[in-house]
């Protein structure tokens, strides 16, 4: 659940951020096409949001050379009201949606939301795996007794990271870089500390530990 903002104006770098961290993302944010590139091809975002006015470079030049250099995740370009061609030219350069500045931050977040869902093949707001679902709206999940149990952040964003692929193996390193931002500086026992809450929720054989290896959230038929 790790996005990477790309926008130069400080105050709406500074509201998107806060309003998609309060949905349940880890944020970057760079204003700079030169940083933007090189965090699209060394970090692991499940989306971008992607400005193509920036000080230093076109947005859509950082786009083109992401997806010469295969970086796969899901991108949205902000670009100015009525500039249709802007948006065709994004569009060809492999953006995967538009949206037209100013706009709601609401929309903006259920355009992300639909984009990282269409890319893990889903169409619903809920992750289910077996019995469990995960509401992202609601940051809640509901267990196999029918229960209901609110999420904090954190604790959504791990179990959302798990449970997008029931049964492959997480290291700890890759579940840290969904859960914190490069600005975060967490304790190694974070992961062991938020895992033993989820247990408690899903049981502790639901999600099991891989010696060496990290964790995965398991499928129950």
């Amino acid at each position: 659940m790790r996005v990477l903002v790309v926008e130069d104006d400080r105050l709406l770098a500074e509201g998107l951020v806060r309003q998609l961290e309060k949905a349940g993302f880890s944020v970057d944010h760079t204003p700079s096409a030169r940083e933007a590139t090189v965090l699209g091809e060394q970090e692991d975002y499940r989306a971008v949001i992607l400005d193509l006015g920036l000080p230093d470079g076109n947005g859509l030049e950082v786009l083109k050379r992401w997806r010469s250099n295969l970086v796969q995740c899901p991108v949205l370009i902000l670009t100015a009201r009525g500039d249709w061609q802007d948006k065709v030219n994004g569009l060809k350069a492999g953006a995967d949606d538009y949206l037209a500045k100013p706009f709601q931050t609401e929309e903006l977040i259920a355009r992300i939301n639909a984009l990282i869902r269409r890319s893990e093949g889903r169409v619903h707001a809920l992750v289910k795996v077996g019995s469990f679902e995960l509401d992202e709206y609601r940051q809640s999940l509901r267990t196999h007794d029918g229960a209901e149990h609110s999420l904090t952040g954190t604790e959504f964003r791990l179990l959302r990271c798990l449970m997008s692929r029931p049964g492959h193996i997480f290291s700890k390193e890759q579940l840290m870089e969904q859960l914190y931002n490069l600005d975060d500086s967490p304790s190694e026992n974070v992961i062991e500390a938020y895992i033993r809450r989820l247990r408690k929720l899903v049981g502790k054989e639901t999600i099991s530990t891989r010696r060496g290896q990290g964790y995965v959230f398991n499928v129950k038929r």
